[in-house]
């Protein structure tokens, strides 16, 4: 399906990057009651409720072993290697069973960090968004099919590629710069698939055929301090629709993760993207809850960076006044709201083994 991997590429600020940065293993902080629902998780990533309430969690797995054909370089200067250790798992009527097994995943050699299952989405079944993190050069390296690719999973669990980001990327580049590929958003309807592509700066959207068309791009930001580039990446994360029919997208940004520069956006296809509030640090994650309230997850706040234990879930009201849910969490990837109004978010995201999913609520 890859109709090209013979590119000459640089790399910009991307997820894998941010995740890279101070790893620390901590606990989640004590605002509201929480219950550990999930354990044992590799890398845990996404999260999405099945139409059958099941709660289902992409790990993006611990990447494989060193060896002379599976292991490169990405453009943080990171040394990743490549293995089928990604996987999907349910929790079903309190029990919890891991799904699929032997998806892509490449991480770091001590398996921390990794890419690979991202977002999750259903429409009837599931959707996934397979991480890459850098480009062509980082493709090639890893020798992978997969990696930068939209997925179908039905329930028989037997995935199958319907759309192949990371080569439109490399091909049409709509963003601009360098190019640079990782879908880790996604969300399923029936009109299409949308996925954030974090490294290539836009949101796309992917029709049932398999074809996809950009439909919007997010500007670079000044960065205001000495550390870093003088422009910072956007690294959109995540996309929810809204109770008006609008796109929200959240933004990570790009190294060095400088509080208040990360924005939700408002996307209505055919125009510019707008903000619609600002002032935070590091979002990956977005769901509206029932009563219109967008809720937000935060990789980290704070200083530069990534503050150990420093993740939170945030209430952020029509008007854009944020009320801190839970705080204290270790690096959060994503959230989920269930049909009771219990909030679902993950913890200690970024490390293989010990990944959680936290029940917040009734």
């Amino acid at each position: 399906m890859r109709s090209s991997r013979h590119f000459v590429a640089h790399y910009s600020s991307n997820v894998i990057a941010a995740l890279a940065f101070g790893a620390t293993i901590g606990s989640a902080g004590a605002q509201a009651p929480y219950t550990v629902v999930m354990s044992g998780l590799e890398n845990p990533r996404g999260l999405a409720f099945a139409p059958n309430g099941a709660l289902y969690v992409t790990e993006a797995g611990r990447g494989g072993p060193p060896g002379p054909h599976n292991c490169g370089a990405n453009g943080a200067g990171e040394f990743r290697c490549y293995g089928l250790t990604g996987a999907v798992t349910r929790l079903w009527k309190g029990e919890q069973s891991r799904v699929v097994e032997g998806m892509p995943s490449h991480a770091l050699t001590d398996g921390s960090t990794a890419g690979g299952p991202n977002g999750i989405s259903f429409q009837g079944t599931a959707y996934i968004a397979l991480g890459l993190g850098g480009g062509p050069e980082l493709l090639e390296a890893f020798g992978s099919d997969f990696l930068g690719t939209l997925i179908h999973m039905p329930a028989s669990g037997k995935w199958k590629v319907v759309a192949d980001v990371a080569i439109y990327e490399f091909e049409e580049n709509p963003a601009g710069g360098p190019l640079d590929s990782n879908p880790f958003g996604v969300l399923a309807e029936p009109g299409g698939r949308l996925v954030v592509d974090a490294g290539a700066n836009a949101l796309l959207n992917v029709a049932a055929n398999g074809s996809i068309e950009t439909l919007a791009v997010f500007p670079s930001i000044r960065n205001p301090t000495p550390v870093g580039p003088p422009q910072i990446d956007a690294v959109p994360t995540s996309v929810a629709r809204g109770p008006d029919g609008a796109l929200y997208v959240g933004q990570l940004t790009g190294a060095p993760f400088v509080p208040g520069l990360a924005n939700i956006y408002r996307v209505v296809p055919g125009h510019p993207p707008v903000v619609h509030c600002s002032g935070f640090k590091t979002i990956i994650s977005l769901a509206f809850g029932a009563d219109g309230s967008l809720y937000v997850v935060e990789h980290a706040t704070g200083g530069l960076f990534f503050p150990p234990n420093s993740g939170q879930v945030t209430r952020v009201a029509p008007n854009c006044a944020r009320t801190t849910v839970l705080g204290g969490l270790d690096r959060p990837t994503s959230i989920a709201i269930g049909t009771d109004g219990a909030i679902y978010v993950t913890n200690h995201g970024i490390t293989p083994g010990i990944g959680e999913v936290l029940k917040i609520g009734p």
